[in-house]
């Protein structure tokens, strides 16, 4: 009986998580096949991806074209990292030839990053294919305003393969990026974490006039199934690395929590160890006194465990290090972006002599206030290492932005 019993509850189980990995919804490029490609006929076409772009069986986006029988497609383009996803992260990416259709690979992060007339004087439409995580500082978005104007440009027309925003479409974080600190990290007047698909920002783009007086001749293929309330997890889908330090769907969420501080020298975030993004220390953080610091604030939906690593590269390399690993337990509860200054403001106060931003070197400081979209952040933490100095600038715009993206929505709750 006890046997029995033991077996059911297996197969329950096991029937629970089959059903929980079943697929939900369906990305651009399988609406794109379901339709035979009609969009593209009669045309070369350019596309635009790297390894992220795959269907719900993780073909190739660009073996899917290549194959289509009634598809022509003729030039390859890579963002950061590249076509084939191998380069490091900030590494100018070369001009090549893909070993598997033979294809021209062209660039758009080495000598130009937007794609110039030679690039596309064989091209008639350019496709884009490229999963984003979400967050405003992660350079997929800028290559797609970048393509964008390269589109008008030309006269090219634009096809946007939707994906899902893998945080969802509901969490809205961070100020509009101020003038001065316009960059390739923070292209557009948009929040940190903006709450959009890359085809919802790519409407966004041309509805407000982001990019130029004159809009893109663009087309979103639109996902079926996917809700604004889906976190990626809720898709179905597997993940593909969007970038070496991105190797989870979680990664996406932990890259919100402290990337900014990650642009900083004098601290690790996990990068260089096992769990990128999922941690924060140095070899002078005692880590069971600044989990316990943190945990007393009670921050919503967050846990520290102290943790102690040693990083195989980058931030304190091959040094024994201290410090946390923060857990998200409930994550509609928690604010990403905001965790990292509270753990900046409790290093301030348990090692008053490590003050994070007051160690920092000149060119991190500049990269920080980029990533933050405005130098107010910096200049009004660092005067008393307190996130309540800065948390009224940080919030300033989202109410406002939710008001206006919700004219570009394509997905309901």
């Amino acid at each position: 009986m006890k046997k029995t019993i033991l077996l059911y509850l297996f197969a329950c189980l096991l029937s629970t998580n089959l059903q929980a990995q079943k697929i939900r919804i369906k990305t651009g490029i399988e609406v794109l096949k379901e339709e035979h490609f009609k969009c593209l006929e009669g045309k070369r076409v350019g596309l635009i991806t790297n390894p992220t772009g795959v269907d719900n069986e993780l073909k190739s986006t660009i073996d899917i074209l290549y194959d289509a029988p009634n598809v022509n497609l003729v030039a390859l383009y890579g963002p950061e990292h590249g076509v084939r996803g191998c380069s490091h992260a900030g590494d100018n990416v070369s001009d090549d030839k893909d070993p598997s259709t033979g294809l021209p690979v062209y660039s758009l992060y080495g000598k130009t990053r937007i794609p110039t007339a030679e690039m596309l004087k064989d091209v008639d439409v350019l496709v884009y294919d490229i999963q984003d995580i979400g967050c405003r500082s992660y350079t997929y978005i800028s290559t797609l305003g970048n393509v964008m104007e390269a589109a008008v440009k030309y006269n090219k027309q634009l096809i946007v393969l939707d994906r899902p925003n893998p945080l969802g479409g509901e969490k809205i974080e961070g100020n509009l990026t101020d003038d001065d600190c316009i960059s390739f990290v923070s292209q557009f007047k948009i929040p940190y974490i903006y709450g959009l698909t890359p085809g919802e920002l790519a409407l966004l783009f041309n509805g407000e006039r982001m990019l130029t007086n004159t809009p893109c001749k663009l087309q979103v293929i639109k996902m079926k199934g996917w809700k604004r309330r889906m976190t990626y997890d809720q898709t179905g889908l597997q993940w593909v690395p969007a970038s070496p330090h991105i190797p989870q769907y979680r990664s996406a969420f932990f890259y919100a929590v402290s990337g900014i501080v990650g642009e900083l020298d004098c601290i690790s975030i996990g990068v260089g160890y096992t769990i990128p993004f999922q941690l924060f220390g140095a070899c002078w953080i005692n880590a069971k006194d600044l989990a316990k610091s943190l945990n007393q604030l009670n921050l919503p939906g967050i846990l520290f465990r102290p943790i102690y690593f040693t990083p195989f590269y980058a931030v304190g390399k091959d040094q024994s290090m201290q410090g946390v690993q923060v857990y998200i337990v409930n994550y509609k509860k928690t604010s990403l972006c905001e965790i990292q200054f509270y753990v900046m403001q409790e290093i301030a106060k348990l090692y008053p002599d490590h003050s994070i931003l007051e160690h920092a070197n000149a060119d991190r400081l500049k990269m920080f206030d980029m990533v933050c979209g405005s130098k107010q952040i910096r200049q009004l933490f660092i005067q008393r290492n307190r996130w309540q100095d800065v948390s009224a600038y940080w919030n300033k715009d989202a109410d406002t932005f939710r008001k206006v993206v919700r004219q570009y929505y394509l997905y309901k709750k």
